[in-house]
Protein backbone atom coordinates (compact mmCIF):
# COMPACT_ATOMS: atom_id res chain seq x y z
CA UNK A 1 0.00 0.00 0.00
CA UNK A 2 1.38 3.68 -1.28
CA UNK A 3 2.41 5.55 1.51
CA UNK A 4 0.19 8.87 2.17
CA UNK A 5 1.80 12.44 3.26
CA UNK A 6 0.23 15.32 4.35
CA UNK A 7 2.53 18.57 4.16
CA UNK A 8 1.35 21.87 5.94
CA UNK A 9 2.00 24.86 4.89
CA UNK A 10 3.13 27.26 8.50
CA UNK A 11 1.74 30.67 8.47
CA UNK A 12 -1.77 30.80 8.66
CA UNK A 13 -2.13 26.89 9.09
CA UNK A 14 -0.44 25.44 11.95
CA UNK A 15 -0.01 29.06 13.25
CA UNK A 16 -2.33 32.42 13.20
CA UNK A 17 0.11 34.49 12.14
CA UNK A 18 -1.06 36.90 9.97
CA UNK A 19 -1.32 39.79 12.24
CA UNK A 20 1.42 39.70 13.72
CA UNK A 21 3.57 39.38 10.24
CA UNK A 22 1.59 42.50 9.15
CA UNK A 23 2.28 44.49 12.05
CA UNK A 24 6.40 43.58 11.36
CA UNK A 25 5.72 44.98 8.05
CA UNK A 26 5.07 47.71 9.56
CA UNK A 27 7.31 48.43 11.87
CA UNK A 28 10.10 47.94 9.18
CA UNK A 29 8.98 49.89 6.69
CA UNK A 30 8.27 52.60 9.17
CA UNK A 31 12.51 52.50 9.94
CA UNK A 32 13.10 52.63 6.11
CA UNK A 33 10.28 55.84 5.67
CA UNK A 34 8.11 52.96 3.40
CA UNK A 35 4.60 52.65 3.31
CA UNK A 36 2.94 49.05 3.35
CA UNK A 37 -1.00 48.78 3.85
CA UNK A 38 -3.31 45.68 5.07
CA UNK A 39 -4.38 45.44 1.02
CA UNK A 40 -0.74 45.15 -0.51
CA UNK A 41 0.28 42.74 2.41
CA UNK A 42 -2.88 40.37 2.00
CA UNK A 43 -2.06 40.13 -1.71
CA UNK A 44 1.39 39.12 -0.77
CA UNK A 45 0.59 37.16 2.41
CA UNK A 46 2.39 33.37 1.44
CA UNK A 47 5.13 34.47 -0.30
CA UNK A 48 8.74 34.85 0.70
CA UNK A 49 10.03 37.80 2.31
CA UNK A 50 12.66 38.54 -0.63
CA UNK A 51 9.47 38.01 -3.14
CA UNK A 52 7.69 41.12 -1.29
CA UNK A 53 10.27 43.46 -0.81
CA UNK A 54 11.15 43.55 -4.43
CA UNK A 55 7.81 43.28 -5.04
CA UNK A 56 6.80 46.45 -3.19
CA UNK A 57 9.78 48.56 -2.38
CA UNK A 58 11.66 47.67 -5.84
CA UNK A 59 12.79 51.22 -5.97
CA UNK A 60 14.19 51.84 -2.42
CA UNK A 61 16.27 47.93 -2.94
CA UNK A 62 18.68 48.71 -5.19
CA UNK A 63 21.00 45.36 -4.53
CA UNK A 64 20.40 41.96 -2.93
CA UNK A 65 21.94 42.94 -0.16
CA UNK A 66 19.69 45.64 1.08
CA UNK A 67 16.73 43.10 -0.04
CA UNK A 68 18.41 40.57 2.13
CA UNK A 69 19.04 43.16 5.39
CA UNK A 70 15.35 44.14 5.22
CA UNK A 71 13.87 40.38 5.03
CA UNK A 72 16.11 39.36 8.40
CA UNK A 73 15.07 42.37 10.61
CA UNK A 74 11.57 42.02 9.41
CA UNK A 75 11.43 38.32 10.04
CA UNK A 76 13.66 38.93 13.76
CA UNK A 77 10.54 41.63 14.39
CA UNK A 78 8.02 39.32 13.87
CA UNK A 79 10.01 36.31 16.11
CA UNK A 80 9.79 39.12 18.91
CA UNK A 81 5.73 40.07 18.56
CA UNK A 82 5.08 36.10 18.81
CA UNK A 83 7.58 34.94 20.56
CA UNK A 84 6.13 35.24 24.10
CA UNK A 85 2.30 34.49 23.35
CA UNK A 86 2.66 31.85 20.11
CA UNK A 87 -0.46 31.92 18.16
CA UNK A 88 -0.68 28.00 17.58
CA UNK A 89 -3.73 27.45 15.12
CA UNK A 90 -6.40 25.48 17.38
CA UNK A 91 -6.85 21.92 16.50
CA UNK A 92 -2.83 21.90 15.11
CA UNK A 93 -1.12 19.43 18.21
CA UNK A 94 -4.33 16.62 18.05
CA UNK A 95 -4.72 17.13 13.91
CA UNK A 96 -0.26 16.20 13.80
CA UNK A 97 -0.61 13.63 16.24
CA UNK A 98 -3.52 11.50 15.19
CA UNK A 99 -2.21 12.04 11.27
CA UNK A 100 0.72 10.81 12.99
CA UNK A 101 -0.72 7.67 14.42
CA UNK A 102 -2.42 6.60 11.29
CA UNK A 103 0.74 5.94 9.55
CA UNK A 104 0.99 9.07 7.45
CA UNK A 105 4.07 11.12 6.87
CA UNK A 106 4.14 14.99 7.40
CA UNK A 107 5.70 17.50 6.43
CA UNK A 108 6.61 21.39 6.71
CA UNK A 109 6.26 23.51 3.08
CA UNK A 110 6.99 27.00 4.36
CA UNK A 111 8.07 30.19 2.63
CA UNK A 112 8.94 31.70 5.75
CA UNK A 113 12.86 31.61 6.80
CA UNK A 114 14.03 28.32 8.68
CA UNK A 115 14.29 30.29 12.46
CA UNK A 116 10.60 30.90 12.43
CA UNK A 117 9.88 26.99 11.49
CA UNK A 118 11.71 26.31 13.96
CA UNK A 119 10.40 28.28 16.67
CA UNK A 120 7.29 26.81 15.62
CA UNK A 121 8.02 23.16 15.94
CA UNK A 122 9.51 24.03 19.41
CA UNK A 123 6.38 25.02 20.32
CA UNK A 124 3.96 22.66 18.62
CA UNK A 125 6.22 19.79 21.08
CA UNK A 126 5.71 15.73 20.67
CA UNK A 127 3.26 16.69 17.68
CA UNK A 128 5.74 17.66 15.59
CA UNK A 129 6.06 14.23 13.76
CA UNK A 130 7.99 16.32 10.87
CA UNK A 131 9.60 13.52 8.40
CA UNK A 132 10.80 16.78 6.15
CA UNK A 133 10.82 20.62 6.77
CA UNK A 134 11.31 23.20 3.95
CA UNK A 135 11.75 26.75 4.49
CA UNK A 136 11.92 30.00 1.94
CA UNK A 137 15.46 29.18 2.25
CA UNK A 138 15.80 25.61 0.42
CA UNK A 139 13.84 26.86 -2.63
CA UNK A 140 14.41 29.72 -5.58
CA UNK A 141 10.86 30.42 -6.75
CA UNK A 142 7.88 31.23 -4.45
CA UNK A 143 4.26 29.66 -4.71
CA UNK A 144 2.63 29.50 -6.67
CA UNK A 145 5.65 27.57 -8.07
CA UNK A 146 5.12 24.14 -6.40
CA UNK A 147 9.06 23.85 -5.65
CA UNK A 148 8.31 23.98 -2.21
CA UNK A 149 6.06 20.80 -2.19
CA UNK A 150 7.60 19.10 -4.60
CA UNK A 151 10.93 19.01 -2.36
CA UNK A 152 8.91 18.45 0.52
CA UNK A 153 7.46 15.03 -0.65
CA UNK A 154 10.82 14.17 -2.29
CA UNK A 155 12.76 14.21 1.23
CA UNK A 156 9.47 12.28 2.26
CA UNK A 157 10.34 9.34 -0.28
CA UNK A 158 6.49 10.38 -1.46
CA UNK A 159 5.01 10.12 -4.47
CA UNK A 160 3.22 13.55 -4.93
CA UNK A 161 -0.13 12.24 -5.93
CA UNK A 162 -0.25 10.51 -2.16
CA UNK A 163 -0.05 13.91 -0.70
CA UNK A 164 -2.45 16.53 0.48
CA UNK A 165 -1.57 19.83 1.36
CA UNK A 166 -3.03 21.89 3.62
CA UNK A 167 -3.18 25.91 2.86
CA UNK A 168 -4.76 29.16 3.50
CA UNK A 169 -3.88 31.43 0.63
CA UNK A 170 -4.83 30.54 -3.04
CA UNK A 171 -1.21 30.81 -4.11
CA UNK A 172 -0.55 27.78 -1.51
CA UNK A 173 -3.69 25.75 -3.39
CA UNK A 174 -2.58 26.75 -7.05
CA UNK A 175 1.19 25.26 -5.53
CA UNK A 176 -0.20 22.34 -4.62
CA UNK A 177 -1.95 21.73 -7.66
CA UNK A 178 0.54 21.81 -10.20
CA UNK A 179 2.61 19.71 -7.55
CA UNK A 180 0.29 17.28 -8.39
CA UNK A 181 -1.29 16.87 -5.11
CA UNK A 182 -4.61 17.78 -2.95
CA UNK A 183 -5.37 21.01 -1.65
CA UNK A 184 -7.52 21.86 1.60
CA UNK A 185 -8.39 25.15 2.07
CA UNK A 186 -8.28 26.47 5.54
CA UNK A 187 -10.31 29.49 5.94
CA UNK A 188 -9.34 30.49 9.62
CA UNK A 189 -6.93 33.54 9.46
CA UNK A 190 -8.77 36.30 7.08
CA UNK A 191 -9.48 34.33 3.92
CA UNK A 192 -13.12 33.38 3.42
CA UNK A 193 -14.17 29.94 1.49
CA UNK A 194 -14.51 31.89 -1.86
CA UNK A 195 -11.21 33.05 -1.89
CA UNK A 196 -10.48 29.26 -1.27
CA UNK A 197 -12.97 28.09 -3.72
CA UNK A 198 -10.15 26.60 -5.85
CA UNK A 199 -9.16 23.73 -3.25
CA UNK A 200 -10.41 20.23 -3.39
CA UNK A 201 -11.28 20.52 0.47
CA UNK A 202 -12.10 23.85 2.19
CA UNK A 203 -12.56 23.72 6.18
CA UNK A 204 -13.07 26.38 8.49
CA UNK A 205 -10.45 25.03 11.10
CA UNK A 206 -8.07 22.17 11.54
CA UNK A 207 -10.62 20.40 13.61
CA UNK A 208 -12.50 19.43 10.71
CA UNK A 209 -9.58 17.41 9.31
CA UNK A 210 -8.76 13.60 10.54
CA UNK A 211 -6.91 11.26 9.17
CA UNK A 212 -10.11 9.31 7.52
CA UNK A 213 -10.77 12.84 5.72
CA UNK A 214 -7.07 12.81 4.33
CA UNK A 215 -7.40 9.14 3.15
CA UNK A 216 -10.49 9.81 0.77
CA UNK A 217 -9.58 13.03 -0.29
CA UNK A 218 -6.18 11.27 -1.55
CA UNK A 219 -7.50 8.04 -2.45
CA UNK A 220 -10.66 8.89 -3.30
CA UNK A 221 -12.60 6.51 -1.08
CA UNK A 222 -16.15 6.77 0.47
Amino acid sequence: MEKLAVIFDMDGVLIDSYHAHFESWRIIAAEEGLQITEEQFAKTFGRTSREIIAALWGQHTPNDAKILELDERKEAAFRELIRENFPIMPGAPELLESLHQAGFALAIGSSGPPENVELTVRKLGPAAHFGAIVTGKDVTRGKPDPQVFLLAAERLGVDPRYCAVVEDAPPGIEAAHRAGMKAVGLASTGRTKEMLAAADLVVSSLKELSPAVFRRLILGEE
